[in-house]
């Protein structure tokens, strides 16, 4: 995609690029003012350590030695000469800081560095030629001509790594102007006319690409380096070398000894300057590349095709994270590889909705802390409320003041815009994800608002799910609580029983043991209903314990049981009888003993209770089979002839419900006979009225193959009896 001339200039702007060695403006400050010795290059040059060392090493070399090696500065600088003094603290000053420009360290530049020396060498030689008075200063132009082509690649790499070995020539120049907007001339000299030279350096730059006609009246800097760069990078072209040439009344013969000379003082210059130019004429030098314009429909519906696969892979991988934290770290990092982002951070609805703050993500724990009042207004609340992407500028022209919250992420951030991108789920918006820009990517982000709106609709989505299923969690723990908080209710009422059953026999046991009677049966007795105290306790740590399977039960003798247990502790009152009766041939269920105790202790404790004013009568019956629904149950029925019970009372009978009766788990009885009998796979049914209460209760008969079996047995229909 293309970019508009602010985009890129503006890059150039915060590309970092480096600034001139000091070492570098010093030297040229004093080649303008013609009064530059040898004192005053051993003074400049020795307060820079590290060129200090490379013309020491230079001036040791085998090139220079002659009987002895030069110990110090002084004796080397002599042995080097001024012009090569020069040239070395020139080229090496360049090449250590235009070396240092992004991306430079993953390019090529051989064949860069040995045309920018023979640019310069060739430059050198014609100011000479010329009589120009900075000889110096045309090597370092003729060095800098093309740097501009390293802050292209360091400013917009993508689009210009393939141009960056392009060869040189005016059809290079037309892809960048199509391309960037910008030229590499025009990068050089911006550049270099940040450094603030009093030189036409930056203008010779600028212009080397010029046309020979329009340069015959420039600046005689200009026109060597036009000359040194068509020797240089197109020494075939004839009409272009002798118009060059004629620029600056250099001759057939000249150009030939300039171009002889050049090659040997480009590999002279290299070795010196440890610079390793092997295999640079390999490089190859294709002609520049512009991929070719599309039709602005087809490119338009070409980028939202492209985007909606980006959505829809952008969605699965939000729903492959696992937990919050993943999830949000997933939305950050994605959202800086596809816009750009050089920092991201999630702001979240908090419960009440009526603020934004801040989600905790792996390194800026500081967000967490961080809050946006929704009502108080500001461009990132007014993103959230009218669900809508916010591009935000720090003292942008003609904008409003930004809020404290917005200065706040700028700072946080470490950047001078924002874009938000509000996560919207349906009608909702969950909150908004804040990327820091550098202020000339906003117009091509505000050129992708709809790509950011359906990112946020897929990072919403997610983090919706995400929401749910951590709500839903909450909902199944705290039902597990309440489940737990009920059986602990209902374990401590059914512990009563058989507590008040051995406090009674206890009871019973005292006075037979001072009449010195027999108390076997007692004793049984009391370890059975402690055993069962056990088994209500230790059912509190499985809530829904192991089935063991289907095993058969024999109600006469469990009746037997319960009505023995509340004879003999004088649990019944005189004025109370409990009658029994039992089917001679029905007499077996499917099921727990015990549960089918703790009914049966449950609904004849209840009648007691129902009697105890008036006094009456208790009755438990074995009704025999019933079939109900192709299914066959035992029918057993535990009635009184108390007063009955009120319409409210029968309406709620098998509810947990705040009782009359004193303590604080009374009202639980029934609710728990019920759940039992739910448990035995059974009904229970309740008739009551003035003549009395009673309970029905059909429980799984036993045929010998598990409950549920459809048996064809004579079974008199539920209720004929």
């Amino acid at each position: 995609m293309q970019q508009s001339d602010q985009d890129i200039r503006n890059r150039l702007l915060i590309a970092r690029l480096p600034a001139m060695p000091q070492i570098l403006v010093r030297l040229i400050e004093h080649l303008q003012a013609d009064d530059l010795g040898m004192p005053e290059l051993a003074t400049l040059i020795s307060k820079d350590a590290g060129m200090t060392g490379k013309l020491l090493a230079v001036a040791n070399s085998s090139a220079y030695q002659r009987h002895h090696r030069n110990v110090n500065l002084e004796q080397s600088l002599v042995a080097l000469g001024t012009d090569m003094i020069k040239t070395l603290v020139i080229s090496d000053s360049v090449f250590q800081t235009f070396n240092n420009f992004p991306h430079s360290g993953s390019t090529d530049l051989r064949a860069f560095w040995k045309n920018s020396l023979a640019a310069a060498v060739i430059a050198k030689e014609v100011a000479r030629l010329v009589e120009y008075p900075h000889a110096e200063e045309a090597y370092l132009a003729g060095l800098l001509h093309n740097v501009g082509r390293l802050a292209l690649l360091a400013t917009a790499p993508k689009e210009y790594a393939y141009n960056f070995n392009a060869r040189d020539d005016e059809d290079l120049c037309a892809v960048e102007q199509r391309t960037l907007q910008i030229t590499h001339t025009e990068a050089g000299a911006w550049l270099i006319e940040r450094w603030q030279l009093d030189s036409f350096l930056a203008d010779a730059v600028l212009y080397h690409h010029e046309p020979s006609e329009r340069l015959e009246s420039a600046h005689p800097l200009i026109r060597i380096v036009r000359l040194a760069h068509v020797l240089s990078s197109h020494p075939q072209d004839e009409d272009a070398v002798r118009e060059a040439a004629g620029l600056c009344g250099v001759d057939a013969d000249q150009v030939a000894a300039l171009l002889e000379g050049a090659s040997r003082q480009v590999d002279k210059a290299a070795a010196h300057l440890g610079i390793d130019l092997a295999g640079a004429d390999d490089i190859p030098a294709p002609p520049a590349y512009a991929p070719p314009n599309l039709d602005p429909v087809q490119q338009r519906l070409s980028e939202e095709v492209r985007n909606m696969v980006l959505v829809s892979e952008v969605g699965q991988s939000f729903a492959r994270q696992q937990g919050e934290n993943g999830l949000l770290e997933a939305m950050t990092r994605t959202a800086r590889i596809l816009f750009d982002f050089g920092s991201a951070v999630v702001l979240l609805e908090n419960p009440t909705g009526h603020a934004l703050v801040g989600a905790p993500i792996q390194g800026s724990q500081r967000i967490a802390e961080f809050a946006v009042p929704l009502a108080k207004g500001g461009p990132i609340a007014k993103s959230a409320l009218e669900r809508r992407p916010a591009f935000i500028q720090r003292e942008a022209a003609g904008s409003e003041p930004l809020g404290l919250a917005e200065e706040q992420l700028l700072r946080m951030l470490g950047t001078d815009s924002l874009v938000c991108v509000p996560l919207v789920a349906g009608a909702r918006c969950l909150g908004v994800l804040i990327g820091g820009v550098a202020a000339w990517q906003l117009p091509h982000c505000q050129r992708r608002e709809r790509f950011m709106q359906s990112f946020g609709a897929q990072a919403a989505a997610a983090l919706e799910t995400m929401l749910a299923e951590r709500g839903h969690a909450r909902r199944q723990l705290a039902h597990v609580a309440d489940e737990y908080r009920e059986a602990s209710r209902r374990v401590v009422h059914e512990v009563n029983n058989p507590l008040s059953i051995i406090k009674n026999y206890l009871s019973v046991l005292d006075s037979k043991l001072a009449r010195q009677e027999p108390v076997s049966s007692e004793m049984s007795i009391l370890n059975e209903e402690i055993d069962r105290v056990g088994q209500l306790v230790s059912s509190l740590a499985d809530l829904k314990p192991v089935d063991s399977g289907p095993r058969p039960t024999d109600v006469a003798k469990v009746v037997d049981e319960v009505q023995r247990l509340f004879r003999s502790t004088g649990f019944v009152p005189p004025s109370v009888d409990i009658l029994v009766t039992m089917h001679d041939e029905a007499t077996r269920i499917e099921g727990d003993a015990d549960v089918l105790k703790q009914i049966l202790v449950n609904l004849v404790k209840n009648a007691i209770e129902a009697l105890a004013n008036g006094g009456g009568r208790i009755e438990i019956i074995n009704r025999g089979h019933v079939n109900r629904e192709r299914q066959l149950y035992l029918e057993l029925v535990v009635s009184d002839n108390g007063p009955g019970l009120s319409r409210e009372v029968l309406a709620h009978l098998f509810s947990p419900v705040k009782s009359t009766k004193d303590g604080a788990h009374h009202g639980l009885g029934l609710s728990i006979v019920h759940s039992l009998v739910k448990k035995l796979g059974g009904h229970i049914a309740c008739r009551s009225g003035r003549s009395g209460t009673a309970f029905e209760i059909l429980l799984p008969a036993w045929t010998g193959s598990g409950a549920g079996a459809a048996v064809a047995l004579p079974a008199r229909a539920l209720g004929s009896a």
